[in-house]
């Protein structure tokens, strides 16, 4: 079987190099210098050095696959999405868009392809649990605790991003959506901090993000929904006062001569600080909470 990676970045080339062990794959991006380090870590991966924005092009370069995986910046993924349905191929996505990824269903079912969004940590694999237990029992509460974290903690943000910085800024502005009492309601991300307390990791904040996605919709049955972002103690802090003080906000300014948005500066400094490095050990934490009545048994 051959598979086409869309996006090189430390997501995109991690599961590139895990689906090589079984399949032919072929990883495209537009930095040479990622499409360097996935050959490598495996020197039998083929690598294409392509503009991901140029859809046009997307008709010829997938001809020869039979599955994509779409693994680039949420800012481009309902683009690059859409695409790959129009040329008939079936996807798994993992970019965590903004948009409806529902409003691809007409043409996912015209062109007769699969489309498996979000099929990450979370969303993803708290979607499959989900699912599992909507078939055994009839379910009136899920929650999903979770959170990717540095192994040691370095101050000031103890973090380290496993994808784009400017994607992690987004989790943390995107308003988030939740399910309560059959009702979808918004909050603002960040609020409604609790803590919760891990095993061998301590203790952990954990706060509003908009993490439930198509489960809003493909589950309309379940009263109550809720996902939240799990961090170690006070980093929400240092980022509540970074959105306030207006560091992501995405309007240019000018600045000797040169004209950038607070967001794009913010992402430059932060990826410095936060970027994952092959060495750096990181884990994850996920909590699902799933509550119902089986058999006449809560």
């Amino acid at each position: 079987m051959n598979i086409a990676v869309l996006g090189a970045g430390m997501v995109g080339s991690a599961m590139a190099i895990d689906l090589a062990k079984d399949f032919n794959v072929t990883s495209f991006d537009v930095s040479e210098a990622n499409l360097q380090a996935v050959k490598e870590r495996n020197p039998e991966i083929n690598t294409v050095q392509a503009n991901l924005k140029e859809y046009d092009k997307y008709n010829e370069w997938l001809a020869p696959f039979d599955i994509v995986v779409t693994a680039v910046p949420g800012f481009m993924g309902f683009d690059t999405l859409k695409a790959v349905i129009n040329c008939g191929k079936n996807v798994a996505d993992i970019s965590f868009f903004p948009e409806d990824v529902l409003q691809l269903d007409a043409l996912a079912k015209e062109k007769n392809v699969t489309v498996i969004t979000d099929i990450g940590v979370a969303p993803g694999v708290s979607n499959l649990i989900i699912g599992r237990y909507n078939e055994e029992m009839k379910v009136n509460n899920f929650e999903c605790y979770v959170g990717g974290l540095p192994k040691v903690r370095k101050k000031p943000f103890e973090y380290k991003a496993p994808f784009s910085p400017v994607d992690v800024i987004e989790e943390y502005m995107r308003p988030a959506r939740l399910k309560e009492n059959g009702h979808i309601v918004t909050k603002p991300a960040l609020t409604e901090r609790e803590f919760m307390q891990f095993d061998e990791v301590g203790t952990l904040e954990a706060f509003n993000t908009d993490g439930l996605r198509s489960i809003l919709y493909t589950m309309p049955h379940i009263p109550n929904l809720k996902e939240k972002t799990l961090r170690y103690p006070g980093h929400i802090d240092l980022i509540i006062a970074l959105k306030g003080a207006g560091f992501f906000e995405t309007e240019e300014t000018e600045m000797n001569g040169v004209k950038m948005s607070p967001l794009n500066f913010t992402s430059k400094i932060l990826f410095k600080d936060w970027k994952l490095n092959p060495a750096d050990e990181e884990l994850t934490i996920m909590r699902v909470i799933v509550e119902g009545e089986k058999d006449g048994k809560s």
